[in-house]
């Protein structure tokens, strides 16, 4: 008797379920986000039994919350110190790890580049289901990585996976790529809204259950989001992502989601023909101004994680020939500078409403906290009145509505940040300012923008 096929629908932006199709995802408000789920009817028992050593959930006992061991989660050193960072302090046995980034980007050659690192030390098996076993090879050769340890495997079905990895337990997996694995059970091709979503619960099953760390390398839709239902962001434990423009050999990984660290992390490589190098001051690549100091141009100190970043800010405030004047900003909200022109003309008293405004963050960082608001508006005023700010100056703090500039968290070690990096002057939030200074630097405590805009 054939095996009676199980239909759901499922949204790709939130993961909810529902009983039959509709245009509109009634949880997310989302349109035709709906994508058809089949699954076999055994596909229960396939999660219970698995084959080649896995083993389903077993019966576990109800505890008092005071009666759990809280003994620290032991980390494994990854070899690679920003990697360390961004994963909140090394790698957890059990956990399911997803890095997603564009293609080329560099996400097989930082995991193959690990892999064989920390194959010295303990067994780490690599998957891959889009390479042959010599491409792989022949990269880490090129990479001089060392490769007598690695074990290898090429494989798409992920219960012959699970059985493998069974049979080696290694301490480590690399999965590459999650859009390629599939699951017998599951009538749908891989890559599908089903197939990446079943076989990374299975993966994530496996890996809880044999205390096997799992790395899933995921594609990107054109949009930048991971490709796949977005539940695959709910399964795995820590969310990963690699960004770097095309004609820059700097690429930046930051943590999205982390249950065993703080989100937002954010790790600096450089690509080179050997791999990716990790940048141990990332300030100092993202300071590389000319000698000429030119107007609309500042240094802000950001904070990504848990440490501080220096970036310098750029602005350009040009007459509009059109009737509507244009707002592009390149790693900054767009509608939070629309909202900080106003807050500028209202209580500042300067006019750029028929101007055009550029803002633009060096080396291609995304900020999006709101510190860089003062920095921001510091810049459009040296643009517009066509004056220069001191290269040794330093800017960072909020701007509120009524013209008032707010602390930001963090402010005396991003004070110490910049000191260490030869700035001397700084324009801050009155709150933030240290009580016993920063030896070597100046600090200017402002309340309001007027008060900002009259020290420059």
């Amino acid at each position: 008797m054939a095996k009676k096929i199980k239909t759901a629908y499922v949204c790709t932006d939130c993961g909810a379920d529902f009983a039959q199709w509709q245009g509109q995802c009634t949880a997310c408000g989302q349109w035709n986000t709906l994508k058809e789920v089949k699954l076999g009817a055994g596909r229960s028992g396939a999660s219970s039994s698995g084959g080649g050593g896995y083993t389903g959930l077993t019966s576990q006992t109800v505890q008092i919350m005071d009666q759990v061991d809280l003994s620290e989660v032991p980390r494994m050193d990854a070899g690679i110190q920003e990697l360390n960072r961004v994963l909140g302090g090394g790698m957890v046995p059990g956990s399911v790890v997803l890095v997603g980034g564009d293609p080329g980007v560099g996400k097989s050659s930082l995991l193959l580049q690990v892999s064989c690192g920390f194959s010295a030390r303990q067994k780490v098996l690599y998957v891959t289901g889009e390479e042959s076993l010599q491409q792989v090879a022949m990269r880490a050769r090129r990479m001089q990585l060392p490769d007598d340890a690695l074990r290898l495997l090429t494989e798409t079905d992920v219960e012959a996976i699970t059985q493998a990895a069974a049979a080696e337990k290694p301490a480590m997996m690399v999965i590459d790529s999650i859009q390629t694995m599939q699951l017998a059970e599951v009538n749908s091709a891989a890559g599908g809204v089903s197939q990446v979503r079943e076989s990374a619960a299975f993966l994530t099953r496996f890996a809880k259950q044999n205390n096997i760390m799992i790395f899933l390398v995921g594609h990107v839709t054109k949009s930048g989001e991971v490709a796949g239902p977005r539940v695959l962001e709910h399964i795995v434990d820590a969310v990963l992502f690699l960004e770097g423009q095309s004609d820059s050999r700097f690429r930046t990984l930051r943590a999205m989601k982390n249950r065993f660290g703080a989100v937002n992390e954010l790790g600096v490589f450089a690509m080179t023909d050997k791999g990716m190098k990790q940048i141990k001051n990332p300030s100092a690549i993202f300071l590389s101004r000319g000698d000429e100091a030119a107007p609309g141009s500042v240094v802000m100190v950001i904070w990504e994680g848990s440490r501080p970043l220096l970036v310098e800010l750029q602005a350009l405030v040009d007459d509009s020939p059109f009737g509507a004047p244009r707002r592009v900003t390149v790693g900054l909200d767009g509608n939070r500078l629309a909202m900080l022109l106003a807050v500028l003309h209202r209580h500042a008293g300067v006019q750029a409403g028929d101007q055009d405004v550029y803002a633009n963050v060096v080396g291609g960082v995304k900020v999006t906290e709101t510190s860089a608001d003062l920095a921001l508006l510091l810049a459009i005023v040296s643009s517009l009145k066509n004056q220069v700010l001191p290269q040794s100056l330093i800017v960072f703090g909020e701007v509120g509505l009524s013209g008032e500039i707010r602390p930001v968290n963090s402010g005396q070690e991003r004070l110490q940040e910049a000191a260490k990096h030869g700035f001397t002057q700084a324009i801050v939030p009155q709150a933030n300012v240290p009580k016993g200074g920063i030896a070597g630097m100046t600090i200017h405590g402002v309340t309001t923008l007027q008060e900002a805009l009259s020290r420059i």
